[in-house]
Parts: C-alpha cells; structure tokens; sequence
C-alpha cells in the first residue's frame, strides 16, 4: 500500500497551493501531513482523526493551512495559504493500518506505516 501525493510545486511567497494525498486502499484510519526542509528532521504538519475527523496543526501553519477530506473518494487535501519561506520542503501524507491518535502521530512520524513518495513544494519570493 502506498500513498500518492500531488500538487506541490513552485508558490510565491505569499502565495497558495494546494496539495493532494491519493486515495488510500486503507480506509477508515486518518491521514497525516509531514513536511521535510532540506538538511532538517521531518516535521507533523497536520493531521486528521478517523471517525469525528478532528484535525490538529502544528502550530507554525495554524490559521493558513487546512487539511480536509473529500469523503466520497477518501481523497486528503491540504491547502496552503499565505505560504512562507520556511514552508518549503517535501511533503508528504502518511497514515497507518488501523486507526492512529493524531495528537501522537503528529510528533512521531516513524509511528505510522504507510507513506507516499512526497511532492516538492518550493517557495520563492
């Protein structure tokens, strides 16, 4: 199983995009964004709770980006605004095999088993 992530690319400073996790084969488990600047430890994004479907941030992106979900395909969005320097990175969506607590994964990325390739968001001003 693996995850396919889309819609990174270049975005002016400022700038939105938006970023797309494929539908898993895994349902019903939650999804997870990370992000990895070069040469620095990856770092839990946001991150979406099965079930009631609570989301939480971290708190550099809280208040300019949100992670929804499209439930009739189960396709992951998260959408970027007001984007900064310090957002650039790879991003990637992870989730596990069984319903995972968020407020745990989103420090713990080796906690979840099912990742995506990444896509590049780069920022420019």
């Amino acid at each position: 199983v693996q995850l396919v992530e889309s819609g990174g690319g270049a975005v002016n400073l400022g700038g939105s995009l938006r970023l797309s996790c494929a539908p898993p084969e895994l349902h019903h488990t939650g999804m997870a964004w990370f992000r990895q600047a070069s040469g620095k430890a990856s770092e839990g994004v946001a991150c979406m709770d099965y079930g009631a479907g609570e989301i939480f941030y971290t708190e550099s992106v809280k208040g300019r980006f949100t992670m929804s979900r499209n439930d009739a395909d189960n396709t992951y969005y998260l959408q970027m605004e007001n984007v900064k320097d310090e957002d650039a990175g790879v991003y990637y969506c992870a989730t596990d095999r069984a319903p995972f607590p968020c407020q745990i994964a989103i420090n713990s990325p080796m906690s979840l088993d099912v990742w995506g390739k990444g896509t590049q968001v780069t920022v420019s001003s």
